[in-house]
């Protein structure tokens, strides 16, 4: 009867072998899917949803020409992750042919797990002297009734998943946009 006793015993330790090993490996395959399906990170994106033109007021002398206005700007931040993304303090800032003509400041936020935050921003946008080189170019475009304008943004921060991980990441956007000066609007607003 030992022998018979030895057997079963044997089987039994081997089934109960077999049984840790495949909860192991099923432990890793859930473990491997939730890795890669939950706590992949990708950067949040940045969209301009839309630009509003107020006090615009344009001067096309040729002596010195100039424009100023405000624009009101909504900026959207979506977050696709499973982790809230908290962005530092960034700035929006407007050019005209590579000068600087405007700057806002968007204050730290932070955008909840898979969830899109709108805020608006107000830009107060002015030529400058340091624009000599181009004050026949800034005349002619004031006269056409288009000024062409740029926007920049880069919001930097962290994703924070479960509270167990954080991970550095940044969303960018750079827009080019068109102020019809007649109508005070924007127009042929393109984002990358």
């Amino acid at each position: 009867m030992k022998s018979g006793d030895q057997a079963s015993s044997k089987k039994i330790n081997i089934k109960c072998l077999a049984y840790i090993v495949v909860g192991v490996i099923a432990h890793a395959i859930i473990i491997l899917l939730f890795q890669l399906l939950l706590l992949r990170i990708r950067n949040p994106k940045v969209r301009l949803g839309g630009v509003v033109v107020e006090n615009l007021n344009a001067n096309s002398s040729p002596s010195k020409p100039s424009f100023t206005m405000k624009l009101i700007a909504q900026v959207t931040v979506k977050n696709t992750n499973f982790g809230h993304f908290r962005f530092n303090s960034s700035t929006f800032m407007v050019s005209y042919k590579g000068y600087l003509v405007g700057e806002a400041t968007i204050v730290k936020a932070r955008v909840r797990a898979r969830s899109t935050k709108k805020f608006n921003v107000t830009v107060s946008v002015r030529s400058n002297d340091n624009m000599s080189r181009n004050l026949q170019q800034l005349s002619s475009d004031i006269d056409s009734g288009i000024i062409s304008l740029s926007s920049h943004v880069k919001l930097e921060g962290k994703i924070h998943l479960f509270k167990i991980s954080k991970k550095k990441k940044s969303a960018e956007l750079d827009c080019d946009m068109d102020v019809n000066t007649s109508l005070k609007q924007i127009q042929n607003l393109n984002c990358k």
